[in-house]
């Protein structure tokens, strides 16, 4: 009987419009059903939207920060080569001296010892790290890498009272020796005669003799000079162009001067330039632990 009927309203339905006001309202009492079926697959969708939503903001934001941090670099290489390319335009290779191969870390440890200036990188042997491999953040010259473990590094800072490294005046090219101080507010400059031309505001950067740090990157800006009638060395602080304190991702410095070391990152070695590269890069030396810490006045003139 209930066959019957059912097939009596499809065929009236079909034929007649008598149903349709009976259909409309049976429409508006399916619908909330309709929605509250929907709710949990609309939900789970805007939970995977929101999740894959996230995880595309975080990987872009790593991605730019990283693009920054790279730029910035470059930025302080230029400037300085505007200012030495007037004295020594045919010593200079800018483009060697402002495309060094560079792989980004991050600080993931600092020395709680109060008597030494040391941070840990979450990159290690596996990602080519060697000893003595500068370290810069987007400012300024860091310090340098004094031991490798194979996932992480260890970095000694600039103003570790154990380090030091050559620098010259950007102004004029005098020479100096950069010490630490074992204080992230100051370095030294060493051996600065008293009647040296050094003035408060000087820029001061690596000079690249120590065959260590690249030379022409940010070390600080002089702080004060003073001169003592009675010593024949003035007493120059350099205030750090590094933010010691506050930096987190840092730059790795792939550069001639320092070395290569055994393993470059692949992700800064293109495939069609693998060939060439290993054929021009020079062979690695090994650091000892010492020379790492240190650069030695001796270099400096």
């Amino acid at each position: 009987m209930l066959t019957v009927l059912s097939i009596v309203l499809m065929v009236v339905d079909a034929r007649f419009d008598a149903l349709k006001p009976l259909r409309a309202q049976l429409g508006l009492l399916v619908a909330p059903l309709y929605t509250a079926a929907e709710m949990p697959v609309r939900a789970w969708q805007s939970v995977t939207e929101l999740a894959t939503s996230r995880a595309q903001l975080i990987a872009e934001n790593e991605r730019l920060r990283a693009e920054a941090l790279l730029t910035q670099r470059k930025l302080q290489k230029l400037a300085t080569l505007t200012e030495q390319n007037v004295r020594l335009r045919e010593l200079l290779n800018s483009s060697s001296l402002v495309d060094e191969r560079v792989l980004v870390a991050e600080l993931i440890g600092v020395d709680p010892n109060p008597f030494t200036q040391r941070i840990l990188l979450d990159k290690g042997e596996v990602d080519g790290v060697f000893l003595g491999q500068p370290v810069l953040d987007a400012t300024g010259l860091m310090g340098q890498v004094v031991e490798v473990l194979p996932h992480s590094a260890r970095v000694l800072l600039i103003t570790d009272a154990s380090h030091s490294l050559p620098v010259q005046i950007n102004r004029n090219g005098l020479r100096a020796i950069a010490a630490g101080t074992g204080r992230n507010e100051w370095l030294e400059l060493r051996f600065v005669g008293d009647t040296a031309d050094v003035r408060e505001g000087d820029i001061v950067v690596s000079s690249g003799l120590g065959q260590r740090f690249p030379a022409g990157y940010p070390v600080g800006r002089v702080q004060s000079v003073i001169r003592h009638p009675a010593q024949s060395f003035a007493e120059v602080r350099v205030t750090p162009s590094a933010q010691l304190n506050r930096s987190r991702y840092l730059l790795l410095v792939f550069s001639p001067e320092s070395g290569y070391g055994d393993v470059l990152p692949a992700l800064e070695l293109r495939a069609d330039d693998a060939a060439g590269a290993a054929a021009d890069e020079p062979q690695s030396t090994e650091v000892p632990a010492s020379d790492a810490e240190s650069e030695g006045s001796g270099n400096a003139d």
